[in-house]
């Protein structure tokens, strides 16, 4: 008995490293290529930053019950 054909094809896949241990040429986690300036990559990472930073500030909120602006020394 013969194995089955394969499917898969010798090429590498979109994004996929051309030769073995060279980067990728995509991000992880989308098919957008990393990039500085206004792309949507920079953006979708800016928001992740945003985010984060906008979660910090609630955490210190709730551990300090105080205002971040005081909790900061920027208010009296």
């Amino acid at each position: 008995m013969s194995p089955p054909p394969a499917t898969e094809s010798a090429t590498p896949a979109p994004g996929g490293p051309a030769t073995p241990g060279a980067p990728p040429a995509t991000s992880a986690t989308t098919r957008d290529t990393p990039a500085f300036g206004w792309s949507a990559y920079a953006e979708r990472v800016n928001g992740r930053f945003a985010m984060l930073g906008f979660a910090s500030v609630l955490l210190i909120e709730w551990l300090s019950h105080d205002t971040f602006l005081h909790w900061a020394g920027l208010v009296p």
